[in-house]
């Protein structure tokens, strides 16, 4: 079989990323050396940031709530229709994951998440069924996870993720409707084929829920959305060109991407456009279809509030653009057989942290990197302390942030004080205070980057760990520098001063 010039480009990349950047998995039977960290959720950033940690030679243990079949997270839980809304050179959680598409499915997500698993022996370092109400600190400063049954750990890293338990709210007579209500996560084994679908919601669930609807071919499909979200271009280049927004937030030159998607990507449907929030402010769909689904007559994107249900459909308050929600409208009855609640999923809770970490005005997300509170640089709530952005939550980063653990861990003189940490945030508040949305509660991918340059750049005892922050290369050196640094500190009886 023919492989297109493109295809075999990136495959090449995905081969030379797995060579040049993917730590060696250690042999079977190894015995790790510490620190240890405790990982807390086998989803897709666990087990990445599990394999980041055993490929340097750190030993692991990571806790599931679940069982096996839970291994891969919110991917273990959606339809099989679903796939990745951004482009797979986006969605690169490992050096090692090799896609053979350009937007591969459910399937196909799992399977590179268990083979990771696999790869680097992770199977005998999961602790299934396993679930983490309270993490502690012993006498000595190492973290307990539930009791101390369960060992003794140096680090701690959060990885549940940002999508729990599904949302399904009850809608006023919902009992009446003789069609059938699914969420939007559960539609595996259910067809639309010649169904009027409703689609409640807008974001990224609905995109899920039109996933199935296209390929059941239903007859008509309205999405029934309370407000207008931004819709961008399932295209790879337009992706990463709004990802480099590096300063995260609104500025006086946005309105040139969101006049560029108006014209060529809105182009007749651009009253579907918002006028009431920026481009950069809320994690936008994306999803090149559902305009395709409208032209056609097949689909009707309909922006308003739902009254209630009715026998054959949904009771709903069609409102003008412009008008905000609960705001007056036309009431009609839109009629489907078939409604899809794409009403998202509960946000998984990280109460089993310390107290402390939830003070004010330091609380999630207003953290160190947005992932370190400030109280203990041990604790990484990697992937899971977002609330919108642009670019992927599957990428690069899940190394970065487990290498700069790492870092802080094993190297006194990089480790952050508490006072700086704070001083970073109060920094961050401050340079995006007249950002629409609160200042970490809204990022663009280049600002992330901004923010890692920016954390090994400050302190210059972090310089030797750069290469191995950014690109997982070269642990041995740094270490070896660091007994050099342990042994003129002793000397000089400075072994309990930490950096800034």
């Amino acid at each position: 079989m023919e492989l297109h010039p493109v295809g075999w480009l990136y495959n090449s990349l995905q081969w030379l990323l797995d060579t040049i950047l993917s730590p060696t998995p250690p042999p079977p039977n190894t015995t790790l050396s510490r620190p240890r960290i405790a990982i807390v959720g086998a989803g897709l950033t666990g087990v990445s940031a599990a394999s980041h940690c055993v490929g340097h030679g750190f030993d692991v243990t990571i806790f599931e709530a679940g069982d096996e079949n839970n291994l891969g997270g919110i991917w273990s839980r959606v339809n099989n229709t679903s796939g990745l809304q951004i482009h797979s050179i986006m969605y690169r959680f490992h050096p090692s994951v090799k896609w053979s598409s350009g937007y591969p499915d459910r399937r196909q997500i799992v399977s590179q998440i268990t083979q990771l698993w696999k790869r680097y022996g992770l199977q005998e370092r999961t602790k299934f069924n396993t679930r983490v109400t309270s993490v502690y600190q012993d006498k000595q400063g190492r973290w307990i996870i539930n009791d101390p049954s369960n060992g003794r750990y140096d680090g701690v890293m959060a990885a549940v993720g940002s999508c729990g338990e599904a949302k399904m709210p009850h809608i006023p007579n919902q009992e009446a409707f003789k069609g059938e209500i699914f969420h939007s996560s559960k539609l595996d084994g259910q067809t639309a084929k010649g169904k009027r679908v409703l689609i409640v919601g807008g974001g990224a669930s609905a995109v899920e829920a039109l996933e199935f609807v296209i390929h059941s071919d239903a007859t008509s499909t309205s999405v029934l959305a309370r407000s207008d979200k931004w819709i961008i271009p399932r295209n790879a280049f337009v992706d990463i060109l709004l990802a480099l927004n590096i300063f995260g937030q609104e500025t006086m030159f946005s309105w040139i991407p969101e006049s560029l998607l108006r014209v060529f990507f809105y182009r007749d449907l651009r009253d579907l456009a918002p006028t009431s929030q920026g481009l950069f402010t809320e994690t936008p769909m994306v999803n090149s279809d559902i305009f395709r689904q409208i032209r056609e007559g097949k689909a009707e994107w309909l922006r308003g509030d739902i009254v209630g249900f009715t026998e054959k459909g949904i009771r709903f308050n069609h409102r003008a653009k412009g008008v905000p929600k609960g705001g007056p409208g036309r009431e009609e009855e839109v009629q489907g057989d078939m409604v899809i609640m794409a009403t998202g999923f509960q946000r998984p809770s990280l109460a089993f942290l310390p107290e402390e970490v939830f003070e004010e005005p330091y609380q999630p997300p207003n953290w160190y990197l947005q992932v370190f509170p400030p109280q203990y640089m041990s604790i990484c709530a990697n992937n899971c302390t977002y609330v919108n952005a642009i670019g992927a939550v599957g990428n690069y980063h899940i190394g970065i942030y487990t290498r700069i653990l790492l870092m802080f861990l094993v190297d006194p003189l990089a480790r952050p004080h508490e006072y700086w940490m704070k001083r970073w945030i109060d920094m961050t508040t401050f340079l995006k205070s007249r950002a629409p949305t609160k200042a970490f509660d809204f990022f663009t991918y280049s600002e992330l980057i901004y923010w890692f340059v920016f954390c090994v750049a400050i302190n210059p005892f972090r310089w030797k760990w750069a290469l191995f922050v950014f690109f997982g290369i070269g642990s041995a050196l740094p270490m070896e520098v660091v007994r050099s640094e342990d042994c003129i500190r002793n000397g000089l009886g400075l072994s309990k001063r930490h950096a800034g």
